[in-house]
């Protein structure tokens, strides 16, 4: 959208994304406070209840804003709602950081848990204990849930951990595998195939659809990766059955 002359510029651009659907982008590049942006928004818009819209949902620097017609074809136009969200977030965005979760999630690094860890550190260039030391440094975050139920995406790590994927994708991956790739980590909540690099497992149990809420984690959950020993995997896997 314009900006007024003497106006500062929105931390947002809106734009279409297909006849039925427009995007809110708020940057270029995977970043916690941006993905807390997105959530924000996200849940702001679906408050506000705008008229025709079908769905909102939002990802790792933009929120998707589905609308449709009614059954008159006189549903909104992308000028009507780009107009109406401009309004919305001109009024101001609400923090999420203040009511975001604090969540430790267990993880059992190398050995049969995670056969990728030495192969991650030799590319790192550094020792597998220094590797298991990045990955549980403070301040990542889940950006979204994605791929599969109750699969997180996590991030932003520091930037030795920006690993490319394997090049053999497996095609079966172990439920809890904790894996690596781009700075950020994915956790397979069931078997399933994947390319990331496994560095570890957890043994919670992250998509229960008898659990409400399914998911475990949460878009905006702050985690806190904890080390665990093999005993203590085997241990509260069983609980967890």
């Amino acid at each position: 959208m314009d900006t007024a002359p003497g106006q500062p510029a929105p931390v947002w651009r809106i734009h279409p994304q297909g006849d039925r659907c427009l995007l809110i982008v708020f940057g270029d590049s995977i970043d916690a406070g941006v993905g807390r942006r997105c959530l924000a928004v996200a849940g702001l818009l679906r408050d506000a209840g705008l008229p025709g819209v079908t769905d909102v949902v939002p990802s790792f620097v933009a929120v998707a804003v589905h609308y449709a017609p009614g059954p008159d074809n006189a549903g909104p136009t992308f000028a009507f709602l780009a107009r109406r969200i401009e309004t919305l977030l001109a009024a101001g965005i609400p923090d999420t950081d203040s009511t975001a979760r604090d969540v430790d999630v267990p993880v059992c690094y190398g050995g049969e848990h995670g056969p990728d860890l030495a192969e991650v550190a030799r590319a790192v260039g550094v020792t597998p204990d220094e590797i298991v030391a990045l990955h549980t440094q403070p301040g990542s975050m889940v950006f979204m849930l994605g791929f599969a139920p109750g699969h997180p995406y996590i991030g932003v790590h520091d930037a030795r951990l920006n690993l490319p994927r394997r090049a053999s994708p497996r095609t079966a991956v172990p439920m809890g595998s904790v894996a690596i790739a781009n700075r950020q980590t994915v956790i397979y909540p069931s078997r399933l195939p994947g390319g990331w690099n496994i560095i570890g497992a957890t043994p919670l149990k992250l998509f229960d659809a008898a659990r409400e809420p399914a998911s475990l984690l949460q878009p905006g959950d702050r985690i806190r990766f904890v080390p665990i020993d093999a005993a203590t995997f085997a241990r509260m896997r069983a609980e967890q059955a």
